[in-house]
């Protein structure tokens, strides 16, 4: 197996998808400033959630995001036409990440899975063929590449759709709870279409067509005899979803990784007629270092990342923790908002605050994660440190509605967030179990805790 991974193999697949990817990048990156997205999640805000650990990307978040996207679109053609490409790609993927892990009020899988295929094209020869650093410079020109280059590809798409497909099993998917939260807000459709959604055999059908088209589409488009069958199931699906969620460009990013499912000299044959047709036998160790110390490591992260959760205790569905990075896509509804209690723990005097007075009301309505309600808290201390005040911060109301089922109190009012620091790794004891006792934390009971009363005094 390991030397069949270094036998040559045409490297057209590569060279046209660094062709789709940078044609998929320059259309995020025009669309986000022609959409005024990058106003709305960067220059409109007065602070933001951004990954735990990346605070010090708020430092930019102002006009210079606008410079941001204009070179991301400039790095974005030199991936495309193959210009300075190890420059280009480095830079649009330091880009991007300032992007992505900048904010999570309009978190997507698929800007997880465009950052992580930008970290890998880092580490491979997308530029030797049909590429301007290839007509310049006669030396690194090539028509081959190892074959592990295009498992790569092949294992990655397969965590996604793996891990997506075993995610849908459970009671609210299999009854059709969750394709039919879907389709309640799609009020901008025609009435027939409408009328077609509200359907519960409809909504039954897209949700076990979805776990048929996760689980099945890999090995279909492996093999020969169905590939095709694949290919224009793959089209139906993401144009449906393009459609239907308005979901940006990720329809036709998943629809670009179909180039490594064909043998590589079909591939040459329909976008490269002119490519000398060789056919390659003998092996290559180009590359061993990069697959040894980089992409054998990263695979294995990628299989055991979307793991976390089975090992946090608590169910992920309703305490978050483990479900970013882990391909739990489209997978529930979820909504609420938590209302915070500042005390000055000089003079226990209660302070006035109102969520609006650092977020905008998109970032409000993201206040029913756990990560994101800390993180709140912390912005809050440090907004009154700023005023000279030493305060606490409880979470007095976090009622938290997943996939429209009655709400249910999310965090512990009786815990100074405040002062606590975030579990990385595991559970926090402060995020309340889904069947914990409501009535303990009731409006009426709630002065009686003594974690508030004692700052109150």
């Amino acid at each position: 197996m390991w030397q069949k991974a270094f036998t040559k193999i045409d490297n057209s697949s590569l060279i046209v998808f660094r062709i789709f990817f940078g044609i998929i990048f320059f259309v995020e990156s025009v669309g986000a400033l022609l959409t005024k997205w990058v106003d709305k999640n960067f220059i409109e805000t007065t602070t933001n959630f951004t990954f735990i650990g990346f605070e010090f990307l708020l430092n930019i978040q102002n006009e210079i995001m606008y410079g941001v996207f204009v070179l991301m679109a400039f790095a974005s053609l030199g991936v495309l036409f193959g210009f300075k490409y190890r420059f280009s790609i480095v830079l649009l993927t330091l880009l991007w990440s300032t992007a992505y892990f900048g904010q999570k009020t309009s978190y997507n899988n698929h800007y997880y899975l465009m950052w992580l295929i930008a970290l890998i094209m880092c580490f491979l020869p997308a530029n030797v063929y049909a590429s301007y650093d290839a007509k310049k410079n006669l030396s690194i020109k090539k028509g081959y590449m190892p074959q592990w280059i295009r498992w790569v590809f092949i294992l990655q798409v397969t965590c996604v759709y793996f891990y997506a497909t075993i995610a849908k099993f459970y009671p609210d998917w299999l009854d059709g709870t969750v394709t039919k939260n879907m389709f309640v807000g799609m009020t901008e459709m025609p009435e027939s279409i409408q009328m077609l959604f509200q359907k519960n055999e409809f909504q039954l059908f897209i949700a076990y067509m979805g776990i048929a088209f996760d689980g099945l589409i890999i090995p279909a488009l492996l093999w020969k005899r169905t590939r095709w069958f694949a290919i224009i199931a793959s089209l139906i699906f993401h144009i449906f979803n393009s459609i239907t969620l308005q979901i940006g460009v990720f329809p036709y990013f998943a629809l670009s990784f179909c180039v490594f499912f064909f043998p590589p000299e079909q591939v040459r044959n329909f976008f490269f007629r002119k490519k000398d047709k060789e056919i390659f036998s003998e092996q290559t160790n180009e590359g061993l270092g990069a697959l040894k110390y980089f992409f054998v490591p990263y695979l294995i992260i990628q299989v055991l990342l979307p793991l976390r959760h089975w090992f946090i205790k608590g169910d992920v569905l309703w305490t978050e923790e483990g479900h970013r990075l882990s391909w739990r896509m489209m997978l529930r509804s979820r909504s609420g908002e938590a209302t915070f209690r500042v005390i000055d723990k000089k003079t226990n005097e209660v302070l006035r605050f109102y969520n609006d007075e650092l977020l905008t009301y998109k970032q409000q309505t993201r206040l029913n994660a756990p990560d994101v309600i800390w993180q709140m808290a912390q912005k809050i201390k440090a907004f009154y440190k700023e005023k000279g005040k030493d305060v606490a911060v409880y979470v007095v109301q976090s009622d938290v509605y997943v996939n429209s089922r009655p709400a249910k109190r999310l965090i512990d009012p009786t815990v100074d967030l405040a002062s606590v620091k975030w579990n990385y790794f595991g559970h926090d004891e402060w995020v309340l179990d889904e069947n914990a006792p409501q009535d303990l934390y009731s409006d009426s009971n709630l002065e009686k805790i003594p974690a508030l009363i004692k700052h109150q005094k």
